[in-house]
């Protein structure tokens, strides 16, 4: 049988990284390609395990990881919307 997961090289490990999903921030700890198929069939994903400030590690995808204070600064970049008057 083959191995269920390998680890893979990512630019942010290490550093404070932001999931979008859920809007926490924490210190990307690992990205892993897991086989996450209970079936015959396999199915790959790659997951992102992110230690929180208290110290609890979560997963999300790794396209839901983003460097921390990335959001914020596209939205200062944003330009204001006005109100239209009513």
């Amino acid at each position: 049988m083959a191995e269920q997961y390998e680890y893979v090289r990512h630019r942010l490990l290490g550093r404070r990284v932001r999931d979008i999903a859920s809007g926490t921030e924490g210190e990307l700890m690992a990205v892993v390609n897991e086989n996450v198929s209970d079936t015959g069939a396999e199915r790959w994903v790659q997951l992102a395990y992110v230690r929180d400030p208290s110290g609890l590690e979560f997963t999300t995808a790794v396209g839901n990881i983003v460097p921390a204070g990335y959001i914020d600064l596209l939205e200062g970049s944003m330009p204001r919307r006005h109100r239209l008057p009513e």
